[in-house]
């Protein structure tokens, strides 16, 4: 008997088929390609720790990290600590790159008790203290990682985001953006103050390191909010540790 694929119910039919059809070659391949997946991620945090030391395949206007077939070495090579901060409890964790840091910051909003991960790198014989971040932006998360030396100086950033917009706030990500950072002190005086994104700081070089301020993004005054805001939230919840190797 031929099937009459003009009915309502026949299309309904065929619909639902196809859907429960492609959704279980989807989950499929989702489950076979998961710990691909998790690779990727795993060396893209390592890649962005060391972007923010200074660890990098850089040319002079471009962002390039350094190669998956590498990153893994390099990060062995360059990062000498993973350590975790819980309240007063500081301890060494192998893993540490690996901790959601937006999880732990949502157990900190509940009143739950929560873990930071720090990264203390060596490169040609100076330390660094890397400190990763995360944020909101105007559409959605914003994320990164900062350098600090023991004087609180910036040596270098990385910032990524979700959703800003192409050309303004994804420009978070570009060198022109990222490279105003270093140099910077996060202190005013002996107080915690970050780093702000300002519009008409005056100084759109940026010679001026002892501000706390580098130049606004054109057109992405919200991003650039979240930025500042991301900073000094970070640096603030990491005080405690970075007392006790300031340079005083």
């Amino acid at each position: 008997m031929a099937i009459n694929t003009d009915k309502n119910s026949y299309t309904i039919i065929f619909a639902t088929i196809m859907v429960v059809v492609v959704g279980s070659i989807l989950a499929f391949l989702a489950s076979g390609l998961r710990p691909n997946i998790k690779e990727n991620e795993r060396f893209e945090k390592q890649q962005n720790i060391l972007y923010a030391m200074g660890v990098n395949e850089n040319d002079e206007s471009s962002v390039s990290f350094i190669p998956t077939d590498k990153v893994e070495s390099e990060f062995n090579n360059y990062i000498k600590e993973q350590l975790v901060i819980e309240g007063d409890k500081v301890t060494k964790n192998d893993e540490a790159y690996l901790i959601d840091l937006k999880k732990q910051l949502a157990a900190k909003k509940k009143g739950e008790p929560f873990k930071l991960p720090l990264f203390i790198g060596d490169k040609e014989g100076k330390k660094f203290y890397i400190i990763p971040m995360y944020g909101k932006g105007l559409w959605d998360a914003i994320w990164g990682f900062i350098a600090l030396d023991d004087t609180m100086t910036v040596q270098g950033v990385y910032f990524d985001h979700k959703g800003e917009t192409p050309g303004l706030g994804a420009n978070i990500k570009q060198r022109y953006f990222m490279d105003d950072f270093t140099g910077e002190t996060i202190l005013k005086g002996s107080k915690y103050a970050g780093i702000a994104v300002v519009k008409g700081n005056n100084d759109p070089l940026n010679n001026t390191k002892d501000d706390n301020e580098v130049d606004a993004m054109a057109g992405a005054t919200i991003t650039g909010n979240g930025v500042s805001a991301m900073i000094k939230e970070s640096v603030n919840l990491y005080k405690g540790y970075l007392e006790t190797i300031r340079v005083k």
